[in-house]
């Protein structure tokens, strides 16, 4: 049983794009994204990367389970781990899934039905035992899903687009921003008003300043723009996130070092890695 009153996160998956296992991603992980967020006894769970499977395993212990997971959108990195997630098999459990960049034109129910349906997949989401269902909403609204627990939503700008979140719980915010392109020179708006005063923000960083000019367009931006996004919304601690797969432990320990000196106290993303507000 969580404590009524406590606030956190934890790191299930940090990679972006696909997962990366070895010796020599370890320390940050291969797994992409999923986080557990604890809202007292309320979970919430973003993105739904292969992460999600070893929660999804832990979260068995605890059946029967109320959970609500939160899609920045519907890349297959995002939602891989979706038919492995345990809890979805489970008839005595409750699951909401959320997604805020696809009406009016898809739901997310449509989404995840091509997903999971021949030949890319043996069988379709139908197959789950939970009651599960479907919530689309429109990036920018602001949701409660749980009393106490406040979401207030961003869109993004990503292919096909996506959604940043903030976690507003007892007097403390975390904000989740990841599969975001940001324009050289021009502090994204959206997310600015997302992270203004946050204790957290947890950020895409797939690239460097450096690497960056080669993969305008992508729709991921740099740890060295979250510092600066950080810096100018007077918010806490910046994390940095999605790690690009190509990005072996040696490289992300310099950018711990690099980013350290640039702003003291700024966190890189690890597996199994805890952060309270």
């Amino acid at each position: 049983m969580q404590n009524g009153s406590d606030f956190f996160v934890r790191f299930w998956g940090t990679r972006g794009s696909i997962s990366c296992p070895g010796e020599s991603h370890l320390r940050y992980g291969g797994n992409t994204a999923c986080l557990e967020v604890r809202c007292g006894e309320k979970l919430l769970i973003f993105d739904a990367g292969t992460g999600l499977r070893p929660l999804g395993r832990e979260l068995t212990e605890n059946s029967p389970l109320e959970a609500d997971i939160f899609l920045t959108h519907t890349h297959h990195d995002h939602i891989v781990g979706l038919p492995f997630f345990a809890p979805l098999f489970d008839k005595r459990n409750r699951i909401r899934l959320w997604a805020g960049h696809l009406i009016p034109e898809l739901t997310l129910h449509d989404v995840l039905v091509q997903f999971m349906n021949a030949p890319l997949f043996p069988v379709p989401p139908k197959i789950f035992a939970a009651n599960v269902s479907f919530h689309d909403f429109s990036a920018g609204d602001v949701l409660e899903p749980k009393p106490g627990v406040r979401l207030i939503t961003a869109p993004l700008n990503h292919p096909n687009g996506a959604t940043g979140y903030r976690v507003d719980f007892r007097g403390h915010a975390i904000c989740y921003v990841t599969d975001t392109e940001h324009l050289e020179g021009q502090p994204d708006r959206n997310i600015l008003d997302l992270i203004q005063g946050a204790d957290l923000v947890i950020y895409d960083s797939t690239y460097t300043d450096e690497e960056f000019p080669k993969y305008r367009n992508w729709g991921h931006s740099t740890w060295q723009e979250g510092v600066r996004l950080c810096n100018q919304a007077d918010a806490g601690t910046l994390v940095i996130f999605h790690h690009d797969p190509g990005h072996d432990d040696a490289f992300m320990d310099r950018v711990a070092e690099e980013a350290e000196a640039l702003r003291p106290g700024t966190v890189v993303a690890k597996e199994g890695m805890v952060l309270r507000p």
